[in-house]
């Protein structure tokens, strides 16, 4: 796709999400969206509507602009993965799913008995990543299945590490702004110009505090990004990626993600570009 043809993608995502921005802004006064309406980690109100905006304005235009091999993958990831993480933004916020965060948090509820919302999500999120890998399989025989694994891996953990991230506001909308822009180019970068739009559109409502991305944005977008990164050339490329992406999801039950990055110059100057004071 030209630069021109990725300017309007990408204008046109832009533009899909400011529309729906101002559709949720209208429903976060009724009683319909009260159930979306949460307090952030400085104890202001927002919306967690901005989710489902990002997840439906970055799905559609991901499709309208992916090649044509990867158009009904775009529409299955980034569908099941806004839609499974609605689930988990409101399943979720209930009192007895309190403890399940994290892997340990959802193993912990199986070994009581429980599903929690979250396990739901990790589970829908991976079957959605392994259906797009067979809806863009290369070739045949071993290398096609490593292929898969790869895809789905991708799919799925960029998916939940670009989750991971949304605990500040702008911090997972920056790095997908980032992610999308270093992928644009190419033939498949029209999987993500119109996914990188709709990021922008939100962000300033997201660094406003109005909106959170919740689980709903954020796995949405990411899912789409980790289907762009699964269509880079190059199988040592895309096997280096995984690894990082499983490193650092390993490591954020562990460390502190905020820690380190206001621990680290560079990143906290980039973390709190365009964050109200808290």
């Amino acid at each position: 796709m030209s630069p021109r043809g990725q300017l309007t993608r990408a204008a046109a995502g832009a533009l899909a999400a400011r529309a729906g921005l101002a559709g949720a802004a209208a429903l976060t006064a009724r009683p319909a969206g009260a159930r979306w309406r949460r307090t952030n980690y400085a104890g202001r109100p927002v919306t967690l509507l901005g989710g489902p905006v990002l997840a439906a304005a970055a799905t559609g235009t991901a499709v309208a602009g992916a090649p044509a091999g990867q158009r009904a993958a775009a529409f299955v990831v980034g569908t099941a993965a806004g839609l499974v993480g609605g689930y988990d933004d409101l399943a979720g916020a209930r009192p007895e799913q309190a403890r399940d965060k994290g892997l340990a948090g959802h193993l912990a509820a199986l070994r009581a008995g429980r599903v929690s919302a979250g396990a739901v999500k990790v589970a829908g999120i991976g079957a959605a990543a392994a259906v797009a890998a067979a809806l863009t399989r290369r070739g045949t025989g071993a290398g096609a299945l490593v292929d898969g694994v790869l895809t789905t891996g991708l799919v799925a953990g960029t998916a939940n590490l670009v989750n991971l991230l949304d605990l500040r506001p702008g911090r997972a909308g920056k790095a997908a702004v980032l992610l999308g822009s270093a992928t644009i180019g190419g033939p498949a970068g029209g999987l993500v110009a119109g996914p990188l739009g709709a990021t922008l559109g939100v962000l300033p409502a997201d660094l406003g505090e109005r909106v959170m991305l919740g689980d709903c944005g954020a796995n949405a977008v990411g899912a789409l990004l980790g289907l762009r990164l699964a269509a880079l050339p190059g199988r040592p490329l895309r096997a280096g990626l995984l690894t990082g992406v499983a490193a650092l999801t390993l490591a954020s039950e562990k460390v502190s993600f905020t820690r380190v990055i206001e621990a680290t110059p560079g990143l906290r100057e980039l973390d709190r570009l365009g964050r109200r004071r808290a």
